[in-house]
């Protein structure tokens, strides 16, 4: 008996590091403290004019705030599941059920419910129970084929949760910005999310509303909201303002990468993209140029590597703006670009660019084939797949952009001198050193070959036989097979 009590306390004691603070506010911030109903009722009644605003604005940033932390907890659960990480998936499922029960809460006291919001909300509280207290079982057993069940099982309530809470806060958020402007107006999130940003009033919010469309817009559904409500000048208005703070055009520009994605199939909304194409290219690689950390950095180069790849007119514009210094001038500063992450939109950009003949004697003056050469040997620092794949873009593209520019007579000469070939070789023979991707294998092939046109000399004969003179896919096959490296 002793034995069981001591258990369920270590139990109780483990559970309650994630739980005490978010259940204290969820009981807290739903009883007034030191006021009475009279004073209560006083306190709605003044709420009119610049009060109301102000009381708008503090449920909008609450409602914001609290989804954006369910949100990540949400992803949290998720990826601790795919790594089968039972008590950590446990214990984000508590504080999940948490922040959830508290956001309703929270909601519920500031405003009345929609009944088919609470709809949703029952659903999420359904949801969440379930979802602990099929975690907690999975703690207590080892029972492979079980954890294997029950694994597909969480995937499907999170999913199933991850879609309510989506809708809830659609609604939510709708239902504010109407109890803001008109008691009649139905629309998206998104359309609310940028009527936010339309207000000097809610200017503090920006961000927070911007982050959340960029969420929405991962699909075509959000992108076609935010073409009907003329989105895309909103953002280009808040990109080009000086006066807006860094964070918020950071995140208006993690929009514009995220409506750019080349993997969203409609380019529909491009159309309305390219009236403002030269303000928004232009306030991108300022940002890219003074930006302070290496996040905001990577919002802004991953919207330019996005656009450059739709319209050539945004290469152009680049090259006018001194795109290429900017870029490699980044490059060498750590504050910026401190990621293979950071590095990977670089060099997109740089591809992108090198198409343009122009570009060659840019490069040049920048010192930029030296920039090339140190991302041919971009390795990751840890076992992270996502990591491993990065250096593995950053290095076939770097292979690509020279293998372009090497066009030029005067860029080979600099690739050669520089130690180009011995590095290309390098990477087509040694599996390991490309991390046996096969997309750099082709890509340094290709590189190689280029600088062989230009200088045949630069290539001994034992690679001019293996890696120039066969067929490409013969290079390449003889290279895929290799285990050990020859050089």
């Amino acid at each position: 008996m002793h034995v069981i009590e001591v258990d369920s306390v270590q139990r109780w004691t483990e559970d309650l590091r994630h739980m005490t603070e978010v259940e204290c506010m969820c009981v807290l911030q739903s009883k007034p403290i030191g006021v009475d109903e009279d004073a209560a009722g006083e306190l709605i009644v003044s709420g009119a004019g610049a009060a109301s605003d102000h009381v708008t604005r503090d449920n909008l940033q609450t409602l914001l705030k609290r989804a954006l932390v369910v949100s990540t907890e949400l992803g949290k659960t998720f990826q601790r599941l795919e790594r089968g990480r039972w008590q950590r998936v446990h214990s984000t499922a508590v504080r999940v059920n948490c922040h959830v029960r508290s956001l309703i809460q929270e909601y519920s006291t500031a405003r009345n419910a929609p009944p088919e919001m609470q709809k949703y909300e029952k659903c999420l509280l359904e949801k969440c129970m379930e979802l602990n207290v099929i975690t907690e079982r999975c703690l207590h057993t080892e029972d492979e084929y079980f954890l294997r069940s029950m694994k597909e099982a969480i995937h499907e309530i999170l999913t199933d949760l991850s879609d309510s809470f989506s809708h809830m806060i659609d609604m939510a958020l709708a239902n504010e910005i109407q109890v803001r402007t008109s008691p009649t107006v139905e629309e998206g999130a998104v359309v609310a999310l940028l009527k936010i940003c339309r207000q000097d009033c809610f200017s503090s919010l920006y961000a927070d509303a911007l982050r959340t469309v960029a969420s929405i817009c991962c699909v075509e559904e959000g992108i076609t909201q935010l073409e009907k409500v003329d989105g895309i000048l909103c953002l280009a208005d808040i990109l080009t303002d000086a006066s807006c703070a860094e964070t918020t055009r950071a995140e208006a520009a993690a929009v514009m990468a995220q409506i750019t994605s080349p993997h969203h199939t409609s380019t529909q909304h491009l159309a309305s993209f390219l009236e403002s194409m030269q303000d928004i290219v232009t306030a991108l690689i300022n940002l890219c140029e003074t930006a302070s950390c290496g996040e905001v950095f990577l919002l802004a180069s991953a919207a330019l590597a996005n656009i450059t790849f739709f319209d050539s007119m945004a290469c152009e514009i680049l090259l006018q703006l001194n795109a290429i210094g900017i870029l490699v001038q980044a490059c060498r500063d750590r504050q910026r670009v401190d990621t293979p992450y950071s590095k990977d939109q670089v060099v997109t950009i740089l591809a992108n660019l090198s198409v343009l003949e122009q570009s060659s004697a840019e490069v040049l003056q920048e010192k930029g084939i030296e920039q090339l050469l140190l991302l041919l040997n971009e390795k990751p620092s840890s076992s992270s797949p996502s990591e491993s794949a990065a250096c593995e873009r950053v290095q076939q593209k770097a292979a690509v952009t020279l293998a372009r520019l090497s066009r030029d007579p005067h860029v080979a000469q600099t690739a050669i001198q520089l130690m180009a070939v011995p590095r290309l070789i390098e990477l087509c023979r040694s599996p390991a050193e490309r991390n046996n991707s096969d997309s750099v294998l082709v890509a340094s092939l290709a590189a190689l070959r280029r600088l062989a046109v230009e200088c045949p000399d630069s290539i001994t004969p034992a690679d001019h036989q293996q890696l120039i003179k066969p067929r490409l896919v013969d290079s390449f096959l003889l290279c895929s097979n290799m285990e050990e490296s020859f050089v």
